[in-house]
């Protein structure tokens, strides 16, 4: 299969390491700063004919059956859609998935109606650090997940927020259904250019049957990432960054009694977990994009991107609930990178 890179950053160099992993053809690699391209370059060992500084030559001369966008968030909708309609079959784009609710929606029905598979590069399904913790919480000795709680450091709420909200989807086993935001009132300037603007803060979701996720990415906090998974009779504790998980459960005996038994004897665990990584993850996102098993979706993306503007609506009107089957700003474009 021949394959297509736009954006020569961090991330897409990452990108470029597993489309070399995979043994796929790289037909065009493309980024503006010809630092950036020279990169990729020496890394793929690339001729000078399959490097582009413009990505609509890229799409239109390479010609790839697979596109990865690593750009920044505003020129995703636009590649996407270009790059389905110029007839390429699988594309992986990055998060956040687009800037506006309306963009977002473009990019999965031109997809659609071009035959083009569309993945966003949401990867909690393929890590160990959620998979392991997934599977204890519905078994039959935790009694399945009631409550998250993700404390972190000021990751900005577009750019890692998007992730988590996708990760409670994959957890909880079902989309939110409601959303509450507080936003902190400082805004910290964006690494990534003073065109973008990423908020940090604190929100809430609820899912229809009652699951609670709460992540406080608040600007006043500058490290870590810890979460505690709540269940009907045990507890699951991960640090991310630091690869360490422990837990503690109760007795099988005792989980009959009601929850007011809360200092019941219990049994406890723990083990290390793969820290928090970008590159296998998103290997094998993309992977399961080209098998068309089990990726995440557009969809996927979009119901990210519905709970990031429903916070957003949230802390504008004073932090009320959002219900996320209400009428959102569809087409309100956001400064996120």
């Amino acid at each position: 299969m021949t394959a297509a890179l736009i954006g020569l950053g961090r991330m897409g160099l990452r990108h470029l390491d597993n489309l070399l992993a995979l043994k796929l053809e790289v037909v065009g690699v493309c980024d503006p700063f010809d630092q950036a391209r020279a990169a990729a370059k020496e890394k793929a060992q690339l001729s000078d004919d399959r490097l582009y500084a413009d990505p609509v030559e890229l799409i239109a001369q390479s010609k790839p059956e697979l596109l990865i966008i690593a750009t920044t968030a505003p020129a995703h909708a636009d590649l996407t859609c270009l790059a389905a309609e110029a007839g390429v079959k699988a594309i992986l784009c990055e998060k956040p998935m687009a800037t506006s609710l309306a963009d977002a929606q473009r990019m999965i029905d031109v997809c659609k109606s071009h035959g083009a598979r569309l993945s966003i590069n949401h990867q909690m399904r393929f890590m160990d650090q959620y998979i392991l913790p997934k599977q204890m919480l519905d078994s039959e000795q935790f009694g399945g997940v009631t409550s998250i709680h993700v404390s972190a450091g000021n990751f900005g709420l577009a750019m890692n927020g998007s992730h988590y909200f996708e990760m409670f989807r994959f957890m909880a086993g079902a989309p939110a259904a409601e959303v509450q935001a507080w936003f902190s009132a400082d805004k910290v300037p964006n690494p990534r250019g003073p065109q973008f603007e990423d908020r940090a803060g604190s929100v809430r979701l609820v899912t229809a049957s009652g699951i609670r996720f709460m992540l406080d990415a608040s600007s006043d906090q500058g490290h870590g990432v810890r979460v505690m998974y709540g269940a009907r009779h045990g507890q699951i504790f991960v640090d991310e960054l630091g690869g360490k998980m422990n837990w503690t459960v109760r007795k099988a005996e005792h989980r009959d009694m009601p929850t007011t038994r809360y200092g019941m004897p219990w049994e406890e665990g723990a083990c290390d977990i793969p820290p928090a990584d970008a590159l296998v993850p998103s290997l094998r996102v993309l992977e399961a994009l080209l098998a068309e098993t089990d990726y995440p979706t557009g969809e996927d993306g979009l119901g990210a991107i519905r709970a990031l503007v429903a916070a957003h609506v949230s802390a504008k009107e004073q932090h009320r609930v959002v219900r996320l089957d209400e009428e959102l700003p569809e087409t309100l474009v956001y400064p996120w990178a």
